[in-house]
């Protein structure tokens, strides 16, 4: 497969392994509920790549679809290289904005994006998807680079959705074509596994195809009136057969004759399993009888509507928020991000943005939410300082409601709560040596777990006077902690803390401490596992 080449790959390609985990410190003043969760939906002000690295332990395999819309690349979007790579090339882009005239403009955007590519796909669960928005200025790069992370064989599609750009007619004059390309933005969609297949979306019929008499659209095979025989004493009045008249009766006679052979020997399931012909035109003779269509695979039903292709031809990509009164340059469109999360998503999603800038995503969870009824989920990583402002503060209008909007569910409200972080300090080993920027025992215990175990971390678990901080497939953890500096330097796993852990099941007992005051037959015999702090945190994945 090919790969592609550009300055700084060397540097990017691991860098996502070397990137600190972050503390995730809420903000209860900007949060929208009760009782701040990591659980609930998330709004995160910071930097995405320490954002998505701090969301490893939570959510590692657990987002069902992920949508962003990253720098296009365009040299108009005053977008800065950040990543601290340990490179001087890379250290000389920092801090500076990448514009037109910019000849590493290309290799910075590929630097940029590669490490937060495979970490969302550490995010991303094993039937999940992720999708990209971009426009020309980068596609062909992405899709190589696509091709090369989540692998060639897991691209699903590409689809197109029209744009409105106030530039356009410059630019088709520049070009001599009313150019489709100019006046499109492209979704990549790429899956975890090759087996995933998105959820079929059709779109109404067209008034043309129903004036031919079509049953309330058209057929989603040619309308043979042929095909709409009585057989076994159903004859399809909404509906027709797969196969030609001749070859079932041809497989009911078959059949027939099978049952009198075999009918005390042999159930109708042990019968499928011996000959393929009746699976392929029979269902159960009960919903056959009963004019039942419910799983019978060879009735084809008329249609409502018809599969929608990849050509987006009757949305938009963006439009305004007039109705919620916030200004942003470009905002997606809502009806875009939706049609995405029914393509590849379930009620029960949860679904990430770490580009979200005013928070279309989070908008279109909500509103699907209360028009199926559904449980997705939310988590949104931005940046930039308006993550309050305008990111944030759209969420609070569409979920209290917007008295003003002529939008009815705009207008009502959707309901709903979400809990804002802030990262926070690095988790660092070396700062329990310094006593600096200790970490709270709860994200010290998430990093921990993580890191020991590679499992997600459950912060419901956690009982900070026994130190238990989870249970994984082979390990009882344990963290002997606090953050103060002074009780680091005078305590340590003794014979006293080993009799106040409660009993063992049948896993063996992972504990981290700064030191350890007993042998090694005691660990044994109590069967602990004993890792030093700030030493012994990195154990292989057991």
């Amino acid at each position: 497969m090919p790969t592609l080449q550009f300055k700084g790959k060397t540097f990017v390609q691991n860098h996502h392994l070397v990137v600190k985990y972050h503390q995730l410190v809420p903000n209860k003043k900007l949060s929208l509920t009760d009782n701040i969760s990591l659980r609930d939906n998330l709004i995160i002000q910071g930097d995405n790549l320490k954002a998505l690295k701090a969301l490893l332990p939570t959510y590692g395999g657990k987002i069902k679809c992920i949508y962003i819309d990253p720098p296009y690349n365009t040299g108009n979007e005053s977008w800065v290289y950040n990543d601290n790579v340990n490179s001087p090339m890379l250290k000389e882009w920092l801090g500076k904005v990448v514009d037109k005239e910019d000849l590493t403009r290309h290799d910075k955007w590929l630097c940029m994006m590669m490490p937060r590519l495979k970490l969302l796909k550490e995010l991303l669960s094993e039937d999940g998807f992720i999708c990209v928005s971009l426009d020309d200025n980068e596609i062909h790069n992405l899709k190589v680079l696509m091709d090369e992370i989540f692998s060639e064989n897991n691209f699903r599609n590409s689809l197109s959705v029209r744009r409105f750009d106030k530039n356009l007619s410059r630019q088709f004059m520049e070009t001599g074509l009313a150019s489709l390309t100019i006046g499109f933005e492209h979704i990549l969609i790429y899956s975890k596994n090759p087996e995933s297949t998105l959820n079929p979306i059709f779109r109404e019929a067209s008034e043309e195809r129903q004036n031919f008499g079509y049953w309330k659209g058209f057929w989603n095979a040619a309308d043979r009136p042929t095909m709409r025989y009585e057989l076994l004493g159903v004859k399809p009045e909404m509906g027709q057969w797969k196969w030609k008249k001749d070859v079932a009766e041809e497989a009911v006679a078959n059949y027939k004759e099978y049952e009198e052979k075999f009918a005390k020997k042999m159930t109708l399931e042990e019968y499928w399993e011996k000959t393929g012909e009746i699976k392929k035109f029979l269902q159960r003779r009960t919903d056959l009888k009963n004019g039942k269509n419910k799983g019978v695979e060879h009735w084809v039903s008329p249609s409502e509507g018809i599969l929608i292709s990849s050509n987006w031809t009757d949305l938009l990509a963006s439009q305004t928020l007039k109705e919620i009164d916030l200004k942003f340059d470009n905002p997606k469109n809502i009806d875009v991000i939706k049609r995405v999360l029914e393509l590849t998503s379930n009620e029960e999603a949860i679904i990430l943005d770490s580009f979200s800038g005013s928070g279309t995503t989070a908008h279109a969870v909500l509103e699907l939410n209360k028009e199926d009824g559904g449980n997705r989920k939310f988590i949104l990583v931005e940046m930039e300082d308006y993550a309050n402002m305008i990111t944030a503060e759209r969420v609070r209008r569409v979920i209290k409601g917007v008295k003003t909007a002529k939008n009815e569910s705009l207008k009502q409200g959707t309901g709903g709560t979400f809990s804002y972080f802030t990262l926070g300090e690095p988790i660092e080993m070396e700062s329990l040596l310094r006593g600096k920027n200790l970490p709270s025992f709860k994200e010290f215990a998430r990093y921990l777990f993580y890191t020991a175990t590679g499992e997600e971390f459950n912060d419901k678990t956690i009982n900070e006077k026994t130190g238990f901080t989870g249970e994984s497939k082979n390990y009882e953890v344990y963290l002997h902690y606090k953050p103060d500096l002074e009780w680091l330097k005078t305590n340590a796993l003794t014979l006293d803390y080993i009799k106040s852990l409660p009993n063992f099941k049948s896993k063996q007992r992972l504990v981290f401490a700064p030191a350890k005051y007993v042998d090694d037959y005691t660990l044994l015999e109590n069967r602990i596992d004993f890792s030093q702090l700030p030493y012994e945190i990195y154990r292989m994945h057991k």
